[in-house]
């Protein structure tokens, strides 16, 4: 069943483009999600969301009612769920590595959300393939991820992550041994020209980012160093791209690692063989911390070093 609103412009209201003023009225929804309602003047003529808003103007906002249409086919539990918590809001899962966030053209099935639904439903005001997603890790990052099964979840999760009113830890093992404890990274972020696959620090456009980066080991004779990143933004491949941009690159990272030029230095037999058989980028988000959407409890989780990370620990512990 579609929801009909109707809004007229006051004295007191902001004089100012007409998404920002609906968004003002609904602030159960984001300006992007408003932007799809169907709107019109009261008078049933036509309107665009980049115009002014005038005092007495009145406008009719159509909210269709949201389903969750994912193809039935498309659920499946191809892997045991590693559930953190769980209300009729939310569900926090700890990802395993190699998995797929949600279907798309080359990942059919065995996704993590088709296996979610297999438990539980999720929002739909994600989108078709999407429901319930508010944030994503890559395939081969393995940790802690929050899901919303609640449309009112989805909407508050989705401006906590925006704003980055909350806090995420990553442990990344990493190539080289940093003459600092500490550091910040910042820069712009942009896909490269060169490789659409890839990101870029660039000087111009772009988008900000922050990485805070501490070292919590180091094993000289390796070469190797264990840190804890935490992010203050949220790009695409940002702790991988800013590591590997200052001279420390993840290890197994496919794209950024460049494990080739590395390999050569290794001496110990054992890491060299688990570098050369493994697959998947050693990043582990650790831990997230947020505000619950509904209740406003806060909430922290933490993740324990998935089996293979654990194995390259003690493989570095003992050279």
């Amino acid at each position: 069943m579609v929801e009909i609103r109707e809004f007229i412009v006051s004295e007191n209201d902001e004089i100012t483009r007409l998404d920002k003023f609906l968004s003002s009225k609904m602030p159960e929804f984001s300006r992007s999600e408003i932007q799809r309602f169907p709107v019109q003047r009261l008078d049933g003529t036509s309107v665009k969301f980049s115009e002014k808003i005038r005092h007495g103007d009145g406008f009719s906002v159509e909210i269709p009612t949201p389903t969750t249409d994912v193809a039935t086919e498309n659920i499946s539990s191809d892997f045991d769920l590693d559930i953190l918590f769980e209300d009729d809001d939310i569900i926090v899962i700890n990802k395993p590595r190699g998995v797929v966030m949600y279907p798309s053209a080359g990942n059919k099935t065995g996704t993590l959300v088709q296996n979610i639904l297999a438990h539980t439903h999720l929002s739909a005001l994600g989108g078709v393939t999407r429901p319930g997603v508010v944030h994503r890790l890559d395939k081969d990052t393995s940790g802690v991820m929050v899901f919303a099964k609640s449309d009112a979840a989805f909407r508050a999760l989705v401006k906590t992550f925006s704003e980055h009113d909350l806090t995420r830890k990553y442990i990344a093992f990493t190539w080289g041994l940093p003459n600092w404890e500490v550091a910040d990274i910042t820069g712009n972020i942009a896909r490269s020209s060169r490789n659409r696959q890839k990101m870029a620090m660039v000087k111009t456009g772009g988008k900000p980012s922050h990485t805070e980066v501490a070292v919590i080991n180091a094993w000289p004779r390796a070469k190797v160093s264990q840190m804890r990143c935490t992010l203050f933004t949220g790009r695409t491949h940002q702790i991988r791209l800013h590591l590997s941009a200052h001279g420390f690159p993840v290890l197994c990272d496919p794209l950024y690692g460049r494990g080739a030029t590395r390999l050569g230095t290794v001496r110990d037999t054992d890491l060299l063989e688990f570098l050369r058989e493994h697959n998947g980028q050693m990043l582990h988000a650790e831990v997230l911390e947020f505000a619950h959407p509904i209740t406003g409890e806060q909430m922290r989780f933490k993740t324990r070093l998935p089996d293979d990370m654990q194995e390259l620990k003690c493989i570095l512990e003992s050279i």
